[in-house]
């Protein structure tokens, strides 16, 4: 269903001009998000406006990070302009968008309930999910979280580890017995809790990439033990919206060429200081 004024007027407009032209029907399909979003000239992306090292959203109102640069690469490949929007993570992912933004290149990973109101393109990188404690509770062992408080960001992966509801089809570490977790909006709140002084947890869990930016901020944390699991991260398309095979078809292809010609090895080389576009064990 068309949910928005903006894409009810780019789809007639396109019929319109298909049904004035003699032969077949254009490509891409009129009515698929991809051509919607060419006859705009912009991509609307959202992303997370406070999850450095992939998303920031700096004083002068611009953007910088992994997935932006990587956002700017599928805008590009598409011969359009980019335009960030910043809703919250739990409204990303529980889509029904209602047209208000085209697609998510926000670190998602995907899992099996996410598909049933998402659809995914080919994973664009991977990364480690890591538990760190803070220094004041002298935690070391993954079994040394038992009991405890871990500070995760809301709807993620990482809470649904804790919580015992994560994708089975994800091969993880078993959670420490009747660890908690403490929710905040994103995992970057975390971080910014702890470095507060904030006493609600004992540790947090997310990225590794976003444990390495925090812990060369200064938070006072530590990595603990090896990764709980590993995620595979794509770009998001809301089912309910417009058709968009199309769309997805284009930004696969746009991915698949940056990770064979190594546009990804470098972006992510350039953020993270390491090659997180190889899946683990390949």
């Amino acid at each position: 269903m068309i949910r928005t004024a903006r894409h009810l007027t780019l789809l007639l407009s396109a019929l319109f001009v298909v049904g004035a032209c003699a032969g077949p029907a254009a490509s891409p399909t009129p009515a698929d998000l991809l051509a919607l979003v060419k006859a705009a000239g912009t991509i609307r992306v959202s992303t997370d406006p406070d999850y450095a090292p992939q998303s920031l959203l700096k004083p002068d109102g611009t953007y910088e990070g992994f997935d932006i640069d990587v956002a700017n690469k599928i805008a590009e490949g598409l011969g359009v302009k980019v335009e960030f929007i910043t809703p919250g993570w739990d409204t990303i992912t529980a889509g029904n968008w209602g047209g208000r933004w085209d697609i998510s290149v926000g670190s998602m990973t995907i899992l099996a309930d996410r598909t049933k109101v998402l659809d995914f393109s080919v994973p664009y990188y991977y990364t480690p999910a890591q538990l760190a404690a803070t220094k004041a509770s002298g935690i070391t062992t993954l079994d040394g979280f038992a009991g405890k408080t871990i500070c995760v960001g809301d709807s993620t992966t990482y809470q649904y580890w804790l919580e015992g509801t994560l994708d089975p089809a994800i091969k993880a570490l078993t959670p420490p017995a009747g660890a908690k977790a403490f929710k905040l909006p994103t995992d970057q709140n975390c971080a910014e809790a702890i470095q507060a002084g904030r006493k609600e947890s004992d540790g947090m869990l997310t990225s590794n990439t976003v444990i390495e930016q925090a812990i060369g901020a200064g938070v006072p944390i530590v990595k603990v033990g090896d990764p709980v699991y590993n995620e595979e991260l794509a770009v998001a398309i809301d089912k309910s919206g417009p058709p968009h095979a199309d769309l997805v078809a284009a930004i696969d292809k746009i991915i698949t060429d940056m990770h064979g010609d190594g546009t990804l090895k470098a972006l992510s080389e350039k953020w993270f200081g390491v090659d997180l576009t190889t899946k683990v064990g390949e």
